[in-house]
Formats: C-alpha cells, sequence, structure tokens
C-alpha cells in the first residue's frame, strides 16, 4: 500500500509493516490498523521518509502471532526471534544416542536421537512431570557420561532401588536399554501400555485373593494416573502432536489452522452459507485432501512456540482440537467446535 493512502486505511486487526528504505523495518500487530497508522507515521514523523506499508488482515490472536511471526522472519533476517520475543516451551527429552538413555528437561529440539515430550506450560512443570516419570521406572539420574565399574560409588537413587545401577555395572547394557524401551514406550503411548499392564496384575491378584500385592499394584496405578495428570493440555510424543485450530473468520467463515507435526500448514476456510455443501463435508475435504508440509527444526520449535504462547495465554482464542493421526480425527467434536466458534461461544 502507498504511504499515501495510509490515512484511508481501514480500521481493522491487522499486522503491518512500514519499510523506510532498504533496511529499516517497523513491523507490529493492532486492533485498529488505521489509527495506528496513523499515529505511528505522525508520532515519529514517518510521512516523508517511509517508502511502502504492508498489512495482513487477521481474525484471531493466533493468526495474527503467525502472520507477524511469517513477516518477521521474512524482514528481519537472523534477528526476527528476538525481535519479535519468542520463547520456546519446555520438552522432557529422552536421550536415545547416548549409551546409557536418561530424561533431561530442554527448551530446544536438536537432531540427535531423541523422544521429546512437550510442550509443556513451564519449565517447572516439565522438571515436575520428568521427577514423576523417573519415579515409575529405574532409569538413571545422573548426568555424567558414565564409564561402568564395580568400583563406582553410585548414588542415593541406586542405594534406595530407584535406578539399575549401570555405573556399577549391576545391570548389563542390554537390561538398561530394556527399561530406556520402557519409558520410550510409556511417552509414545501417553503411558497407556504401562497403566493397562497394572490394571491387569490388580485385577488378577484380587481374584487370585493375594490382597497385598493387588494393594500394591493399585498404589501403582495411582501413582501412574496422578504422573499422567501431570502433562497439561498440550503435552505429548512430538511425532503425534497433530491438531487443528479453529479460529472465527471474516463473517461467516471459520479459519482451519493445521498442526502436523509440530509444523503449521496454510490455513483452510469453512463457510456456513455455501449452498449444498454441509459443515461435515467440508471438515472432511478440509482434512483429507490436506498436503503436509516440513520445514527445519528451527521452524518446528518456533512453530511449537508459538502453538504454546496461544494455548498458555490468557488471551487464548477460539479453540484446539488434538488427534494422535489423521484417521481419528474426531469429527463430531470438530463440528461442534466450529459451531461454538462461529457463534462466538468460545
Amino acid at each position: 500500500m502507498p504511504v499515501a493512502d495510509a490515512a484511508r486505511a481501514p480500521d481493522i486487526p491487522a499486522v503491518f509493516s512500514i519499510r523506510a528504505g532498504d533496511q529499516s523495518v517497523y513491523l507490529a500487530r493492532t486492533s485498529v490498523l488505521g489509527r495506528r497508522l496513523r499515529r505511528v507515521l505522525k508520532l515519529w514523523n514517518l510521512a516523508q521518509v517511509a517508502t511502502e506499508i504492508e498489512y495482513w488482515p487477521t481474525h484471531s490472536r493466533l493468526e495474527a502471532a503467525l502472520y507477524h511471526y511469517f513477516a518477521a522472519r521474512r524482514l528481519y533476517g537472523d534477528d526476527y526471534t528476538r525481535r519479535i520475543k519468542l520463547r520456546s516451551p519446555a520438552y522432557v527429552k529422552l536421550l536415545l544416542g547416548n549409551r546409557f538413555p536418561r530424561l533431561q528437561v530442554t527448551s530446544r529440539l536438536t537432531g540427535g536421537r531423541a523422544l521429546y515430550y512437550g510442550p509443556f506450560r513451564t519449565r517447572a512443570a516439565a522438571e515436575t512431570f520428568e521427577t514423576a516419570c523417573l519415579d515409575l521406572f529405574q532409569l538413571r539420574r545422573c548426568q555424567e557420561d558414565l564409564v561402568p565399574s564395580p568400583d563406582h560409588p553410585g548414588c542415593v537413587y541406586g542405594e534406595m532401588n530407584l535406578c539399575l545401577r549401570p555405573c556399577q555395572q549391576v545391570c548389563s547394557e542390554e537390561e538398561y536399554a530394556s527399561e530406556a524401551a520402557r519409558v520410550a514406550d510409556f511417552l509414545h503411548s501417553d503411558g497407556a501400555a504401562l497403566l493397562r499392564s497394572a490394571r491387569s496384575a490388580r485385577d488378577r491378584l484380587s481374584e487370585e485373593m493375594n490382597f497385598e500385592e493387588a494393594a500394591r499394584q493399585h498404589r501403582r496405578v495411582e501413582n501412574i494416573e496422578a504422573t499422567l495428570a501431570l502433562r497439561g493440555e498440550l503435552a505429548r510424543e512430538l511425532s503425534l502432536l497433530h491438531g487443528v485450530a479453529i479460529l472465527p473468520g471474516e463473517g461467516e467463515a471459520v479459519k482451519l489452522w493445521y498442526l502436523v507435526d509440530g509444523w503449521w500448514q496454510t490455513p483452510r476456510e469453512v463457510r456456513f452459507l455455501e449452498a449444498g455443501l454441509p459443515v461435515d463435508t467440508q471438515l472432511k475435504q478440509a482434512t483429507t485432501s490436506l498436503a503436509p508440509v516440513q520445514g527445519t527444526l528451527v521452524e518446528r520449535q518456533e512453530h511449537l512456540a508459538i502453538l504454546a504462547g496461544w494455548r498458555f495465554s490468557s488471551w487464548t482464542d477460539g479453540e484446539w482440537l488434538p488427534f494422535d493421526d489423521f484417521t481419528s480425527v474426531p469429527y463430531r467434536r470438530f463440528a461442534n467446535a466450529v459451531a461454538r466458534v462461529r457463534k462466538g461461544v468460545v
């Protein structure tokens, strides 16, 4: 848009940029575009030096955050994350590339062999989940690069039977790898397999009238359920992190922003007044016709940061519908969520 037309810009929510020459760029979000442009141009006396104005209308806070991010990547070069203050959420990471795998809390995704579980609302929440998860297994809690030896001093967790003590060669590498695989399965399945096994053992022991052991298994079931309750709304193994953000659109439209494997996709629209095409049909067509695009590992980390910033903030709008894969999309819940967003319930 030419700078001279700024006075006639509509007062709508938008992301906008003002460029002055080849280097200087001002990028911001606003709920009243026209008024904000006029104020900025007058306050900073930019009317004479500004060379170009761009803007992208938005209809929700998440959409504004996404457009702001995409524009910052294009306009600010390598400095964009600092400019838009993008903060990565915390994850629990299972280091599978280590000879003796262990858990750690991190806010950075890397390319090594690892399993990531998250994102969590805060780092403290991730640390609490990590501790509770370790209490269910006998994985090591030390962070050193182990050189196993019978003379290794060990630690208190080994003495409490909360670790298999690979440092002291109490277990073999194969036994420890089996325990690490159980942790990976716990995270990948959201605890389903471990919970099913513990409940089955409890019921069997009850039927055998071995009530002492049944009570012990019941406490284990309660511990597993308490650990899973610490996950939060978004946390899951990242390869299973799929979903759709259902947001207000223009007029009667509802916008669908799909997230696949941690990457945001090009948005789709559902229009209620489209003749002869029911909403359910539009939702299925939008989902099944999606051709997911994956970006870089850095982009994945940043896209997940935007998801966490939206859902964990006080300004969240619209609805989030998670699903494990595209063959198990809950279309009834999907349609109900779309109806609620359309009516402005959310």
